[in-house]
Order: C-alpha cells, then structure tokens, then sequence
C-alpha cells in the first residue's frame, strides 16, 4: 500500500486537534452513529484539562488505497523538543495557521525546523469562519514567513488550502465554503512524496519517540529507512554518536518480541512491516531516543536527533517541611531523583544533573510550562518535593562575554492597554520590535526581552489588560547580558506559628494584602500565607482567635466577609517566588515558603547579606 508520512504543526490554539478529529471521522476511522469526545487525540489528563497537546502522536488514516500517517505535534514553544524529533520521521508537513492570528512565534519556530530537514509544505488557514478572519493578509503574511526562513524553491511553490477544521470542510479557493476534507486528503496525496527509503537492504530505524506499556516494557517508535523487519528478529541498538559503521563489540542485541503499526486511535499488532512506515517495536532493552536499531550484520548508525539546548533550570530539593510525608507515598532522595532520571528518557529536552548537595537535582527545560508539566506530573504520581526560583542558563560568547537567552513575545491587547504594556517592559529590558494594529480593534505588540525579564510578567499582564491580552513567547536569540532587573516589587505575609488559620485573623489582614490561606486551613512557622501590599515581608499570626468575654458591645458580633484566597497554581508559584523561598508540591497540596523558616534566623540572614552587600 502506498504510503504518506506527514506532521501537523502549527502554534498553540490553532486547531491542529480538532482538525484531525474531522480526518479520523472522514477517513471512516469512527462509526457513523458512534459517539466520540472531541480533542480525541488529547489523551493524557493534563491535556485535555488544559485544552492544549504537550506530547506528540502518531495516528494513521487509509484514503483511497493509500496509508497516511499523522503525526500531531504540541504547539506551545516549550514542548519544542517533540515537534524537533518525530520531524525526522516524515516527508512532508501540514502547517495550519489561524485566520485571524496569522503567523505566530511558534509557527516560526516549528516551519524553521521543517525547512532545515528540506521537507515539503500544505498550508492550511484554518477557521477561516471566524468573524475577524483576514485570509488574504495572513496568505501574504506565511509567504513572508517563508520567504524570511529563506525557502527553497519547492518549498516556496507550497498549496495554499482554506478549511473549518471544527466545522470538516477544506477549499481551494479563498472564498470557498461547506463540503468536507476531500481537498486536503487530495492535496496531501498529490503534494508530498512517498518515503525515500531502500525496501530491499538490510533492516535499518531511528528511534524518534518512546512509549511505555506495564506488558512489554519500553516500546520504540521511528520509521523504517530500509528493509523490513519481523516479530523474532534479532536486531542491534547501536549506542549514540557519529553516523557511520559502528563494531560488532559496541551496541545490545536484543529479539523484536511485539511489532505493531498504527490506525485511528488504535495499534495494530502485524508480523511484518516494510520500509516508509511508521511502527513501534517492543521487547528492546535500554532503547532510547535517537538511537539506531539495525540489522546486527549491518551496523550503519544513522544521524542521531539534535534537540535545542534548554534556556531554563530550577532545583528540586526533598521536601523537608514540617509538613513533609503526610500526603506523598514517594518522598525520599533517592525516589525523587529515580523519578527524574527517568523523565529523561522520553523527553528529551530536559536536562537532569546532581549537585554539590545530595538532596537537591537541577533540573533544565525550555521554558516555565515545560518544567511545570513535568512537575504536574510526577505531583499527580504521588512525589513530594521542594522547588526553588527559576533562573536562566547563561553561556559564554566568543569575546568571553556572558550571553543569556532572549525570548520573542508576541502580545495582543486592545489599544487602550497599548501604553501599559509598553511601560511594563521597558524596565524589563524589552525592545519593540512591531507594533500593528488588527482588524479585530486589538493592537499586536512584538518584543524582543530577556528571558528573566519575562518571570512574574504573565499574572501582572492579565491584570492590567483586564483578562483581555495574549501573551506568547518563544526562544529568539542569545543576546548580551541586559544587567540587573527589578525582582517582585511587593513582600510576603509569612506564619509565625504553626497552627489553624482563623477567619478572624484572615478578615483582620486581608485590608493590607492578598491571602493564600483559607479558614481551617493547616499552617506552620515559615510558611507563605499571604501577598503584602508593601515591599516589607511581614510576620504574621493567621491562628489568632477573637478573645470572648461577658460583656456585649454593638461591635462585638461584627459580620466577618473573607475575600476568596488566591488559588496558587505552578506556573503562578514560579513567577511570584523570589530566590530565598521555595514552593513545597506535594499530591493534595501547593504551597510557598520560606528557605530558613525560623524567624530569628532569617532575620539573622538578611542582616548578614545586607552587611555582605
């Protein structure tokens, strides 16, 4: 059968999902009557409950004779890593951009790295319904984009197709509307190559993804560049490093006990699968990402996968407050540490290392949604641990100066905000690029900031635009050093005592700053319970009781009205947390704290540091 292996990319939000859901539903994957949610292939919890794709996918739909395989790819910059590997697996890419946002910082991103590999290009505008669609300027605006990533000419000559991924209609023309995906599948089959691979030599894959299954282990997914292979087969996994003929003494030989190929939302288990398609093979040991499984009388290693280096770390240290194991079932160095080290084996653009002090790991990763994932994970598997502030990785230039990453941020907001943003980011040591006004009233913003620059900004951003801004960034450039930047311009409320926050207590100190506690909730020494609205941390008891007495006045059964807390999420906890305080994660709980808990001895150490200084 013939065979067509596509990527889908496109930035956060733009339908990328969706649209494949109207494939599978086209391409006869579902029942007609059968009920299906919609975002099918959002499987993982996390992604489904915040409406974005974090790993990458493999489907695969038959259309008239021939097999195409999907792959759906994340389309926020920080899951970069998945999108740079599984490009390697396919001939051509479905770039789909949004009618009304056009080209965004992660179409950049993603359309760069397909351009390097020399693949081929459909460009799909999608939701082209919408009411604030500008189809004819985001047309012109993807072909200055290619045209900046410097295109060859095949690429240039990519088809332009006009579509309602919610609704399941494609056209060719802009004006077009209604029918169904038949242009796509069309233009899909008649538009990329079928795979360039040897069918007769000797049995040769890359491992671009991994999976995991309680039965078999560690499975193996790549594409098949030559010959075929079969359940029993020996093969060999050749270990990382430069493409070329590897010894016989170097790699693993290992049997393939479990072959299977993909279709809808299901794996097929097949006996036999030839070069061009997409499979995953189980019953590997030590496989891993970018490595090469060969036939062991062929030992040819092909070019390994090059992810970007990551522009963030934090540290992750065991949980040692007075709270510590009362909720977790894993809490120990040694599990922690287990967890992450095998984090690395399927997302490769983490970065995990050991430090001088035997209970804290930093850990790397391309942005603060990258690492929150990762900490939203392991939280939800039963892990208890303690994270510090982010901070970028700096690097040395070739003058031996100190480079840090710059970020892209791309903001949209109505015009009247327009002066408050600019404002903002001057003391962040953000340089405007762009600014443009749109159709829909709102005004694009482009920006150029350091990274750091941008830690804390988000929930500040959606306060001074009223929740109505977007807001994205993405890696741009490394840069020269921008020099100090003003931290959190506001201090702490911090318990002195351990105990039960009271409501009298809260309705006493909610006047002078925002509470991160609620009534009954369990509070110890050192621990953040609140955000004051000066610069001064301030010492606090949050379980003082109201004292009772025999005497009625007029004030004394006074109605106490607590205002709701403020719910700490991660990614609000990273951005507000400043380098002496840490957040505690655990499975039932997020809460922040302070390094030293004991108040003379953070007091003690804030003089040395000012005496220091």
């Amino acid at each position: 059968m013939p065979i067509r292996n596509i990527a889908i990319i496109a930035h956060v939000d733009h339908g990328k999902t969706t649209l494949v859901d109207q494939m599978f539903r086209q391409a006869g994957v579902f029942r007609a009557n059968q009920a299906v949610e919609t975002r099918v292939m959002d499987s993982n919890p996390l992604e489904r409950e915040r409406g974005i794709t974090i790993l990458a996918k493999n489907t695969a739909v038959h259309w008239h004779g021939v097999k195409v395989n999907i792959v759906d790819t994340p389309g926020h910059a920080d899951f970069g890593g998945e999108v740079e590997r599984i490009l390697r697996m396919v001939d051509g890419v479905v770039l789909l951009v949004d009618a009304a946002e056009g080209p965004m910082p992660q179409t950049r991103f993603v359309t760069r790295k397909a351009m390097e590999l020399g693949l081929l290009f459909v460009v799909v505008v999608n939701k082209v319904d919408r009411a604030d669609a500008r189809v004819t300027q985001v047309h012109d605006e993807v072909l200055e984009l290619f045209m900046d990533l410097e295109a060859n000419d095949a690429q240039l000559d990519a088809p332009f197709l006009y579509a309602s991924g919610r609704e399941g209609w494609a056209s060719r023309e802009a004006d077009g509307r209604g029918g169904d995906l038949t242009p796509l599948f069309e233009t899909i089959v008649e538009r990329f190559p079928a795979p360039s691979v040897d069918a007769d030599g000797p049995f040769q894959m890359l491992v671009s993804t991994l999976d995991y299954s309680s039965y078999v282990g560690r499975i193996a997914i790549g594409r098949i560049e030559r010959g075929t292979v079969r359940v029993g087969d020996r093969v060999a996994l050749l270990p990382l490093g430069e493409p070329g003929v590897v010894p016989e003494d170097e790699g693993e030989t290992s049997r393939v006990l479990k072959l299977f190929t993909f279709l809808g939302l299901e794996r097929l288990d097949v006996e036999e699968a030839k070069a061009g398609d997409i499979v995953a093979l189980a019953g590997l040991e030590g496989v891993e990402i970018g490595k090469t499984v060969t036939d062991p009388e062929h030992r040819d290693r092909l070019r390994g996968i090059a992810v970007e280096e990551p522009t963030l770390s934090v540290d992750f240290t065991v949980n040692n407050s007075p709270f510590a194991g009362q909720s977790g079932k894993y809490v120990t160095t040694r599990q922690v540490r287990e967890r992450l080290y095998r984090e690395l084996e399927r997302n490769v653009a983490l970065r995990v290392e050991d430090t001088e002090q035997p209970d804290t790991f930093t850990v790397s990763g391309r942005g603060e949604l990258h690492l929150t994932i990762l900490m939203e994970t392991i939280r939800r598997e039963g892990y208890e641990f303690q994270v510090s502030r982010p901070r970028v990785i700096t690097r040395k230039g070739a003058d031996g100066k100190v480079l840090e990453p710059y970020e892209e941020a791309v903001v949209e907001v109505p015009a009247e905000f327009v002066g408050t943003v600019i404002e903002k980011m001057g003391p962040r040591r953000g340089e405007m690029q762009e600014m443009k006004p749109m159709d829909s009233g709102t005004t694009r913003l482009r920006f150029r900031v350091p990274a750091r620059g941008l830690f804390g900004y988000r929930s500040e951003f959606m306060t001074d635009t009223r929740g109505e801004g977007i807001l994205h960034h993405n890696f741009h450039s490394w840069g020269p050093w921008a020099g100090p930047l003003r931290g959190r311009s506001t201090g702490v409320l911090v318990a002195d005592r351990e105990g039960l926050a009271v409501g009298f207590a809260l309705f006493n100190l909610q006047e002078r700053a925002t509470m991160f506690v609620s009534p009954g909730e369990a509070v110890y020494t050192g621990m953040i319970v609140g955000e004051n609205a000066r610069p001064d941390d301030m010492d606090v008891n949050v379980s003082k009781e109201k004292k009772l007495t025999n005497m009625r006045t007029t004030a004394s059964d006074e109605n106490i009205k607590l205002e709701t807390p403020r719910k700490l999420t991660l990614e609000l906890a990273l951005e507000f947390i400043e380098e002496d305080e840490l957040i505690e994660v655990t499975p039932d709980a997020i809460r922040l704290r302070k390094r030293i808990l004991d108040v003379n001895l953070r007091k003690k150490a804030t003089r040395a540091a000012n005496r220091l200084a």
